[in-house]
């Protein structure tokens, strides 16, 4: 179904009416991803007054080939046509090179990015350390004594940014009785079920217990570590998590639009996956990153904090987890994927086909959202890392 035909009524009809228990299901993702505020609380993130300008510089780069998915050949503009993306956005130095919408996204369109939110809640934390409001090697319980009794008691803020907490958490997607669907229900993503006593976020953050490893030795990405990072920031400000992020990273980037972020029943913020954004403000963002943390002139994100994420993390982590396959010789440091060790390719990513690519060498940003049916599909992911580095190739 075009996503154009979905809630278009008054009420619209069941086949085309779009909620809280099919948002993240294709056919109706398509409207969901872009129409999060309608179906779940946010809180804004005010964008700039005075808003950073993007050129147009255009280029032609439809007819560039790369091995796709199921390891057929493809083009960028056959790939964008045929898999359910819905913005795609290319900055050379700065400028747009290619833009490309679809499935009622726009430019300014909001749209959920899922754990790409990780990697903009990971860069706020260096710009928060690099002010002196926190530092990495602060126990999570000084800031939060309230995860006392939960695995979190013997964690530092730098266990959070690595993904490298002992803790027993299963992140399957797809189990329907597993730990995410628990999860979701308290960040207000999942109606209820019937008769089951409702919880808030923070509550559920705190009921987290160990799974007997030791923390900083392995990679275990759990989402959860993304929210407590963003209740750590709370108090290292004594501010809402969206004002946090609006103060230090939205305006002095130079966003253009406001964007938003889901709350549960309590307005605690799922700082690991409830980010709505605008595609041309991710790719500002994708560009300060690429220049060291400096956007319209002036050093947002401490450079050194930029650094560390290209020089540190540890690669033998990396290879003993469970999702090592999707970028085989990657690292992982403070919510960014290094996949290219030699060259310094970073990637932002999240389920359903988001992304934000960063290749310093060939000073290209590559913006993806989309609204694919399955939310983590290997192959697909990696049909869609060999699209980017054909593109950077291309511009090399």
């Amino acid at each position: 179904m075009p996503a154009n035909d979905l809630m278009d009524d008054f009420p619209p009809a069941p086949d085309r009416l779009v909620t809280l228990s099919n948002w993240r299901k294709a056919p109706f993702s398509a409207w969901g991803f872009r129409n999060v505020r309608r179906l779940i609380p946010t809180a804004n993130i005010a964008a700039s007054p005075d808003a950073s300008g993007l050129e147009m510089s255009l280029e032609e780069i439809g007819h560039i080939g790369f091995t796709g998915h199921d390891s057929h050949p493809t083009t960028v503009k056959q790939a964008l046509g045929a898999t359910r993306t819905d913005a795609f956005v290319v900055l050379r130095r700065g400028r747009i090179a290619a833009e490309w919408y679809d499935n009622g996204m726009d430019a300014a369109t909001p749209h959920i990015v899922f754990s790409v939110s990780k990697s903009i809640c990971g860069t706020l934390g260096g710009i928060l350390a690099g002010r002196g409001l926190l530092d990495p090697d602060d126990r999570v319980i000084d800031y939060v004594p309230e995860l006392a009794s939960s695995v979190y008691a013997g964690c530092t803020i730098r266990h959070l940014l690595d993904m490298a907490v002992g803790i027993a958490f299963n992140e399957d997607y797809e189990d329907p009785k597993g730990d995410v669907v628990r999860y979701r229900h308290a960040a207000g993503w999942d109606p209820l079920p019937a008769g089951e006593p409702p919880i808030d976020l923070r509550s559920f953050l705190a009921l987290q217990r160990p799974d007997g490893q030791k923390h900083g030795e392995l990679f275990h990405y759990v989402s959860t570590n993304s929210d407590v990072l963003g209740w750590v920031y709370e108090r290292a400000c004594d501010q809402a998590y969206a004002e946090i992020l609006s103060e230090y990273l939205w305006v002095p980037l130079g966003a253009e639009r406001d964007a938003y972020i889901t709350v549960d029943a309590y307005g605690a913020m799922r700082a690991a996956g409830g980010i709505c954004v605008a595609p041309r403000d991710l790719a500002r963002f994708g560009e300060m990153i690429r220049r060291r943390g400096v956007a319209n002139g002036r050093q947002v994100v401490p450079g050194t904090w930029i650094d560390d994420i290209n020089q540190r993390g540890d690669p033998g982590a990396w290879a003993r987890s469970e999702i090592a396959e999707i970028f085989p010789q990657a690292n992982y440091r403070s919510q960014w994927y290094r996949i290219d060790r030699d060259r310094g390719v970073l990637i932002a990513f999240g389920i359903h086909g988001q992304f934000i690519y960063v290749h310093p060498e060939a000073e290209v940003v590559i913006v993806r959202m989309a609204s694919e049916a399955t939310p983590l599909d290997p192959d697909r992911v990696r049909g869609w890392r060999r699209g980017f580095d054909a593109i950077a190739e291309y511009f090399l």
